[in-house]
């Protein structure tokens, strides 16, 4: 029976294109269930017996053989929940005799039965009650002999979650030592004022007018010849960069010669009639790095720059230079 039921819970697909039809009616016999326990509450559990329950319960499986939606599958939830609590109810409400079944005296009685003593005269929490008799241990063995005697099941091994009792760790407070600086290792940052700093010429738009005035000179001349200083990588990528200014302005054109080299040359800027015409600015990015510097060096035999060596500027900040 248990084997075949497991097979038909393993075989229970989930089908989200169920037919609308089915999900009504497995909804409609979880709420005849649902209404059928409502008078059944704790409130109203006098009118309740075990066969209710019993079959309430049977007829919420067989309607849940036939779910196949989440929907579904929580109203099922909730009819166990339900049942779940009237079963509690009822235990709660059963009489042993003239009284009802008290669960503080159970535990007492079976505090006992284990070989322990009952508190009934004793306060837990009186620093003068006896420590052997409120920490002795229980006997589980005894307990578990006479249940087993009342049962068909095979005795397993099992463990039970969570410690049976939990030490509070007192938390020791940590003091952390003040940091004390000494005042003698303290600097003041420097102050600097405006006549401080040496006001330096604008180098950039001087470098500028420098190269359009030797490009004027030279005329049409090859990019690497013009630019590259076999001297000094750094004063070659300035070159470039001062060269970018006079293209973006349109005083310089960067095209190829027969033999596919770059070439540059002075020509007039574009006016506002040449845009208007149909003239598009164009923007490339060119990469200097040191191999491409020495390649050219070679290839183009460059012995002598272009454009004259620069003296490296200086900038004077309080009472030091940089450059």
């Amino acid at each position: 029976m248990y084997l075949l039921d497991l097979i038909v819970f393993l075989e229970l697909p989930y089908d989200p294109d169920q037919d609308a039809g089915e999900k009504r009616a497995v909804r409609r016999e979880y709420r005849a269930i649902h209404k059928d326990m409502e008078g059944q509450r704790p409130s109203n559990i006098k009118d309740c017996t075990v066969d209710n329950l019993a079959d309430a319960a049977k007829r919420a499986d067989k309607v849940f053989y036939k779910v196949k939606n989440p929907t579904e599958a929580t109203l099922d939830s909730s009819v166990l929940l339900q049942l779940t609590a009237s079963h509690a109810q009822m235990a709660r409400s059963l009489k042993s005799g003239s009284g009802t079944f008290d669960i503080d005296d159970y535990l007492a009685n079976l505090v006992s039965f284990m070989g322990g003593h009952k508190l009934d005269n004793q306060n837990p929490d009186d620093p003068d009650a006896d420590d052997a008799l409120l920490d002795a241990p229980l006997d589980w063995d005894k307990i578990g002999r006479t249940t087993l005697a009342k049962s068909k099941r095979v005795p397993v091994v099992g463990f039970m979650l969570g410690p049976l009792s939990i030490e509070q760790k007192k938390r020791a407070p940590v003091k952390r030592a003040k940091l004390e600086k000494n005042k003698a290792d303290e600097r003041k940052p420097q102050e600097l004022k405006e006549e401080d700093i040496a006001r330096s010429v604008n180098e950039t738009t001087k470098n500028v007018a420098t190269l359009e005035s030797i490009l004027a000179e030279t005329g049409a001349i090859n990019l690497f010849r013009f630019v590259v200083n076999p001297k000094s990588f750094a004063q070659s990528v300035e070159n470039m960069f001062y060269l970018s200014f006079l293209i973006r302005d349109g005083k310089v054109a960067l095209d190829t010669d027969e033999q596919g080299e770059p070439t540059i040359f002075g020509c007039a800027q574009p006016s506002d009639e040449d845009y208007a015409d149909g003239l598009r600015k164009r923007q490339i990015v060119f990469e200097l790095d040191m191999a491409t510097w020495k390649r050219a060096i070679d290839v183009f035999e460059i012995t002598e720059p272009t454009i004259p060596t620069r003296e490296s500027s200086k900038m004077k900040i309080g009472n030091k230079w940089y450059g």
